[in-house]
């Protein structure tokens, strides 16, 4: 059994995932790289950070809609050091859903990624990390509670995954805290099969014309916020935003 921490982040094989791994093994935490299908990413992840600090990160893929490699995801992510401490539910789909264009199967894979996954990972692992005095820290959104025009269904799916964070701080209590990072623009959003299309100029200053820092936010950002809730014995049931002031409204300029 590790006597190090343990901490099991999902989608972490790039982006903001991967730099809250890098924090999380910087901090002392061995980690556990969570994909789906960024195995070439989460394998060089793995392999970057082993040479700082051997035997300290391992990868394991998973579909979390899937929920056989969800649960074997959960056992063998406590295998891998004999322990978990820390879980992050930051896997998530994220792309426009159009009144009059929704499927069934993007209904299927948003409300799975963003709730239901989180839903049955912490459940798996709960008494795991009751024994630990663990954590879990679920990756909200600021439009959990303000939508986003086109994207209803991935809206809900957050906002569902805002009540589940307060929910298990509650029951999970008093072994277990959970706590919520909720970001606002920190990082552009990348094309994907089901959004192709990439944010142009015109978009984005329309963004950060909405944030009163006017400014994109950095993955440090976030990371702090993580290890502070981490690091933070009496923060339970706390959804934290961390959007530049973005979810107050556009500073007013009269």
């Amino acid at each position: 059994m590790s006597e190090r921490k343990v901490a099991l982040v999902t989608g972490s094989g790039q982006r903001l995932g991967a730099a809250m791994i890098k924090a999380l093994q910087l901090d002392g935490f061995n980690v556990v790289v969570h994909y789906r299908t960024a195995k070439a990413q989460a394998e060089a992840l793995c392999h970057q950070l082993n040479q700082l600090r051997a035997h300290s990160a391992i990868a394991l893929q998973a579909d979390l809609n899937d929920q056989p490699q969800l649960l074997e995801l959960a056992a063998r992510s406590i295998e891998a050091f004999g322990r978990l401490d820390v879980l992050v539910n930051s896997a998530s789909s994220f792309y426009p859903t159009a009144i009059g264009t929704v499927t069934e199967a993007d209904w299927h894979d948003l409300m799975g990624s963003n709730a239901k996954a989180p839903l049955f990972l912490s459940q798996a692992l709960a008494v795991e990390l009751a024994k630990n005095n663990g954590c879990i820290i679920n990756m909200v959104d600021i439009h959990a509670e303000k939508p986003l025009q086109l994207h209803p269904v991935y809206c809900m799916a957050k906002a569902a995954l805002a009540m589940l964070t307060k929910s298990l701080a509650k029951e999970l209590a008093p072994s277990i805290r959970v706590n919520g990072i909720a970001p606002g623009a920190i990082l552009w959003p990348e094309p994907s099969t089901n959004n192709p299309n990439s944010l142009s100029d015109h978009d984005k200053a329309a963004v950060l014309a909405q944030i009163p820092l006017a400014r994109l936010g950095d993955t440090d950002d976030i990371t702090q916020t993580l290890l502070f809730l981490i690091h933070a014995p009496y923060v339970n049931g706390q959804i934290i935003a961390v959007d530049g002031g973005r979810s107050l409204g556009a500073a007013s300029k009269a």
